[in-house]
């Protein structure tokens, strides 16, 4: 992972990991299941988002580099097997 982006994937899982503890607390307090829906499709749209961080900086340098460095076929096969697995 980029260095320069790692701060920002440490703080996205930080606001992932405490939106998810109160989504807990609101399932122990039997809050309305309405709001509980929105906090967790905000948590899904939050790990999209990490997703895409993440993501994007493989492409632009994980991937480069394998296949610069004679990975091409396992690269191309990390990256079918990621396609695969968006599109289920």
């Amino acid at each position: 992972m980029q260095e320069d982006r790692k701060p920002d994937v440490l703080k996205r899982l930080s606001y992932i990991e405490g939106h998810v503890s109160g989504i807990r607390k609101m399932v122990e307090e039997d809050k309305y299941c309405i709001d509980i829906l929105r906090q967790t499709h905000a948590v899904r749209k939050a790990l999209e988002k990490l997703e895409a961080i993440i993501l994007e900086g493989h492409l632009r340098t994980c991937v480069p580099e394998g296949i610069k460095g004679d990975r091409e076929e396992a690269v191309i096969q990390e990256l079918v097997q990621l396609y695969t697995i968006a599109w289920k």
